[in-house]
């Protein structure tokens, strides 16, 4: 069959599975990614040039990845697809918190502490101490007890530890668990805004796009406990700079928290209180986690 730009798109998409059985999703996926693409190219009247700058591109970016930094992660966040991609993953049908973007900067393991403890490891001139706590509910406002929370922040130079040779290993990260009421307490300190990496071809892609690297003020969380959903989150700062425009579009209403002067008691300069709501896991998912 003689390709023509009328019926290049349908000739690649009869092509799936004609060599290889793939399944039904397989199929959705690759036919819908074909259209899409084929009619970008269209509808931008792509030039081959620009075709060849664009796979440079692509070829630099997974040369940059390394165990500290996924750039096609980064480059997700900054086109707004990882936070799409997590509420299509994760809708919200009813009281449960809502999910947002995990980040590049997470570290599995970090050290388990014990209720109220600091995730301080390394104090600055400028910074700010907090108390977080709240309690963790299911949909019906039973408490949960034993819901392991693993908390991380960037420091007030705006850097993570993972990211600064400067900074204590594992500083501003820490594993806590709910008590019997649900509830969980750690001292840390406020978060403050800060760029996204701008250098390689994620600031690239920003200085394209006409957009900036900055992110305000945060506290990562992930919850997890057998039976619900696992829950990844992050907790904003409701005076932070950026909150009306995060570069990874990642802000939602529900997460703003207010953070106030704490009282004597707390041995802190600030309070946080923030309440999370788990949803019970599918059961086709419990099943295949046990």
């Amino acid at each position: 069959m003689a390709i023509t730009l009328e019926n290049v798109t349908d000739v690649v998409t009869a092509s799936l599975g004609r060599n290889g059985e793939i399944d039904a999703r397989q199929r959705e996926i690759m036919t819908a990614l074909i259209k899409h693409l084929h009619a970008f190219c269209k509808d931008v009247k792509l030039q081959h040039h620009e075709f060849l700058a664009a796979c440079d591109y692509l070829a630099r970016a997974g040369q940059i990845c390394d165990d500290k930094r996924q750039e096609f992660i980064l480059l997700g966040d900054i086109l707004g697809v990882e936070v799409l991609v997590d509420m299509l993953s994760n809708p919200v049908s009813g009281s449960e918190s809502e999910s947002t973007v995990l980040g590049p900067f997470y570290r599995e393991n970090p050290p388990v502490l014990p209720k109220g403890a600091s995730t301080v490891l390394k104090n600055f001139d400028d910074q700010e101490t907090a108390y977080f706590e709240g309690h963790v509910r299911d949909a019906d406002g039973k408490p949960l007890a034993g819901v392991i929370m693993d908390v991380w922040e960037d420091a007030p130079n705006g850097l993570y530890e993972n990211h600064d040779p400067d900074q204590p290993d594992y500083n501003l990260r820490g594993r806590f668990e709910t008590d019997e009421n649900g509830h969980y307490a750690f001292r840390a300190v406020r978060p403050v805004p800060y760029p996204i990496p701008d250098n390689e071809t994620a600031g690239e892609l920003l200085r394209y796009m006409g957009h900036h690297p900055n992110r305000p003020g945060h506290m990562h969380f992930i919850l997890s406990k057998d039976g619900y959903r696992p829950l990844i989150s992050q907790v904003y700062d409701s005076s932070s700079a950026w909150l009306d425009d995060d570069s990874v579009f990642a802000v939602k209403d529900s997460l703003v928290a207010e953070f106030k002067k704490a009282g004597p008691e707390l041995d802190t300069e600030l309070h946080v209180q923030f309440d999370f709501v788990l949803k019970r896991a599918a059961a086709e998912d419990r099943i295949a986690a046990e």
